[in-house]
């Protein structure tokens, strides 16, 4: 995210929310009838489909790999979803912390092993040549390459025999990840970018290097190498020219008809993918998250229906700041395709007499989870309507019980926005493993979406966002929501007029496989204590120092919230919360550095989030505060639960401080620094095999020359920095983190002796 060179992600700007809804007080319990608005939208989304140019490739895998050969473990080969695996869990983190540096390279532990294994430009097949500094490939060639600034990350076991998911199978799989934005410096190289009136070439390439990578991989159980299957037809490449189905309350809605789906049950494309999630039935969830930049406005666009007006204001489209699109998609000449159709979809403006005749409700078929199932490579995707619209950063199923709900908990990734869950109607069927898109319909197409009220007395509120219900009416003073379908296409203004909690940019969710508790990062907010006031839930604004200067203050360094069910039900509306961790600097005041942290486990800006089905809890970086000092990194956590803490005061402009709740302070040896990446990189992206052998991290952004200076493979194709994908393992073939446990179980075979 501060690369020089990259195009800025869009998160960074957003900040539209203007409601009046204050947080821990009354709000709106009452509201003035007035004429409703009558608003006839619609949308759709974009792409494009383009074949590939074909020329010859090599599996060139020659990154040093020193594990030793490990006894096999022999794979269950059930399908039987596992969420858990507590008995594997380590009681501490004894591996040795990495220290903080600001070097242009991956730091990992002692007796580790770090492999690039996919990153921008590689091919997906054996039919496409590298890339290289010196030689532009194709723009046509991206839907056969790995897209640009990898993101969120699942791997799925995969059966040996029924090629369909295995959730205990670890030496063959398929590792899905998001491609969210551009470096587009390094993308475009050896040719520089155009501007204005953009190469059709470049821009082809461009929406090829977004969505999200569908690869197989194999897993070496002896000596833990692992490679991608290039051979595979499960690979595949999802981009912002995908043909997708629209599910939920909004197909064939009004508001989601375009020229490319006059009945509004299709769009393209999927982009500004950050965050995801898997579900039980063994699909990939990917969010949607910096969408609108990616639209322009003409100047004469101007909506004769108010209600369009206040929409597209509320999701970053309205006014003077739409005129122009981030990367200028709606411009080229066509030269190439002869298709103009193809950009014309990134002009929301009116241009025909309805919707079915132009582009201007495109943008509503945008800011869905959308579902993919990485085993049905001819499917298209499907975009859950039901779990709203707005910049998801992630989605995380609630653990699978039989007989009960689920619950899908996301954030809205932007300031002062809001946290949500969506619960199914229909309860949870093991028998439901495999069922791909059917089981979707099942389980995210009818429920209730809720949004959440965190009181100052440590006890939350899920709100409901249902149609004729709590106002959510033709009648609303604010927004007139005419169906079900308006309310969740408008989840933002719903969410205002319910009275939510307006949080410090909700980034990424985690649920704790041995309790249910969420975990919900929020990652900064330079606003805190100024535009938006403290609250015990996002407590504190501060001054913070960069480079021996005051750079700048409020919540600088984010923290991570949790919270849990009242009565272990995902149909709770009732919660307790407190927080977990706050980020800050070891040497930071007390009432800065709630949790205690020290030089070993000290952070900033708390991003990406996972629970490993063991309960270790891993927590990424995304920081522009504690640069000077280290690079972005990741950490291992052994959490306890909501309410071990206490009360504290936080530092804020508020005299005394504000009041807020703080969990169990742990030391190092309960969380502790796993890895840092290389300068410039945001550390995004997290999963791992199911035998705890290998694990996969995202660097995003990386700046200086890496990988090319880490790996023998990525220097003969040049020293532009690239956005990659990394494998972990242990030299000796341990399980990750897993060195306390594994010396707990030696010595209890010993006494046992």
């Amino acid at each position: 995210m501060f690369n020089d060179d990259m195009t800025p992600c869009q998160d960074l700007l957003e900040d539209n929310n203007t409601s009046k809804n204050t947080h821990f007080q009354s709000v709106l319990n009452q509201y003035i009838n007035r004429r409703s608005f009558i608003a006839k939208t619609g949308s759709g989304a974009v792409a494009l489909a383009f074949a590939a140019s074909v020329t010859g490739c090599s599996d060139d895998d020659n990154d040093s790999n020193n594990q030793s050969s490990v006894d096999p473990s022999t794979p269950e080969g059930n399908d039987k979803h596992a969420w858990s695996d507590l008995s594997k869990r380590p009681s501490e983190l004894t591996f040795k912390p990495v220290n903080k540096n600001i070097e242009n390279y991956f730091s990992v532990p002692e007796g580790y092993a770090l492999k690039i294994l996919y990153a921008v430009g590689d091919p997906i097949n054996k039919f496409n040549a590298i890339k290289t500094d010196n030689i532009s490939q194709s723009g046509a060639s991206y839907k056969f390459r790995s897209g640009d600034c990898h993101d969120g990350m699942s791997f799925f076991g995969m059966h040996p025999n029924n090629k369909n998911y295995a959730a205990k199978e670890s030496n063959q799989g398929l590792l899905v990840l998001n491609h969210e934005y551009l470096s587009q410096t390094q993308l475009h190289l050896p040719d520089t970018v155009t501007k204005d009136t953009r190469s059709e070439d470049q821009v082809i390439r461009e929406i090829n290097a977004h969505g999200v990578s569908v690869i197989e991989i194999t897993k070496d159980q002896n000596t833990q190498n692992v490679r991608i299957n290039l051979d595979s037809p499960f690979n595949r490449r999802i981009t912002a020219q995908t043909e997708m189905e629209i599910h939920g309350p909004a197909r064939g809605n009004d508001l989601v008809k375009t020229r490319f789906s006059p009945d509004g049950t299709l769009t393209r494309g999927t982009f500004g993918n950050c965050g995801n999630g898997y579900t039980p039935w063994g699909t990939y969830l990917t969010a949607e998250e910096n969408w609108s930049g990616y639209f322009a406005r003409q100047e004469n666009d101007i909506r004769e229906i108010q209600k369009e007006e206040i929409a597209l204001q509320r999701y970053g489209r309205g006014g003077t700041n739409a005129r122009s699109s981030q990367y200028g998609w709606n411009t080229p000449l066509a030269e190439l395709t002869g298709n103009h159709d193809l950009y014309d979809c990134w002009d929301i403006s009116v241009k025909g007499t309805s919707a079915s005749q132009d582009y201007r409700n495109v943008m509503n078929t945008c800011g869905f989870i959308v579902e993919i199932d990485p085993f049905s490579a001819s499917s298209r995707p499907v975009k859950r309507s039901a779990l709203g619209r707005f910049a998801h950063e992630d989605c995380r199923c609630s653990n699978p019980i039989p007989g009960q709900p689920l619950a899908f908990y996301m954030g809205d990734d932007a300031t002062g926005e809001y946290i949500y869950k969506f619960v199914s109607n229909a309860v949870w069927d093991p028998k439901d493993v495999n069922g791909g898109y059917t089981a979707g319909d099942k389980y995210m197409d009818n429920g209730t979406l809720y949004v959440a009220k965190f009181n100052d007395d440590g006890t939350g509120e899920w709100l409901e966002m249902s149609f004729n219900k709590h106002g959510l009416d033709v009648s609303n003073p604010v927004y007139s929501f005419n169906d079900q379908a308006d309310v969740v296409v408008h989840a933002r203004l719903a969410a205002d007029f319910r009275g939510a909690t307006k949080m410090d940019r909700p980034e990424w969710v985690a649920v704790n496989p041995e309790n249910g508790e969420v975990y919900v990062t929020l990652t900064n907010n330079g606003n805190r204590g100024r535009s938006y006031d403290t609250d015990a839930a996002n407590p504190r604004s501060y001054t913070d120092e960069k480079n021996g200067q005051t750079s700048n203050s409020g919540n600088m360094n984010g923290h991570i919230i949790r919270f849990s069910e009242n009565d272990k039900k995902t149909t709770a509306t009732s919660f307790t919360w407190d927080i977990f961790l706050f980020g800050a600097e070891a040497d930071a005041a007390a009432n800065i550095n709630l949790s205690g942290l020290d030089n070993l486990n000290d952070f900033s800006s708390p991003d990406g989030m996972w629970f490993d089905p063991r309960g270790v809890l891993w927590i990424q970086t995304d920081d522009g505060q504690y640069t000077d000092e280290t690079n972005c990194m990741m950490l291992a956590a052994l959490p306890g639960s909501v309410g071990d803490g206490t009360k504290a005061f936080a530092a804020t402009t508020k005299a005394g401080g504000q009041e807020t709740l703080v969990g169990a302070q742990l030391k190092n040896d309960r969380v502790r620094r796993f890895l840092t990446g290389p300068s410039g990189c945001e550390i995004t992206g997290v999963t791992m095999t199911p035998d705890y052998k290998a694990i996969f991290v995202n660097v995003q952004h990386p700046g200086g020359t890496w990988p090319a200076n880490q790996s023998s493979k990525y220097s003969l194709m040049g020293s532009a920095p690239r956005s990659a994908t990394v494998v972990i393992t242990r030299k000796d073939g341990g399980m990750i983190a897993g060195e306390a446990l594994e010396e707990e179980n030696k010595s209890n075979q010993q006494n046992a002796q």
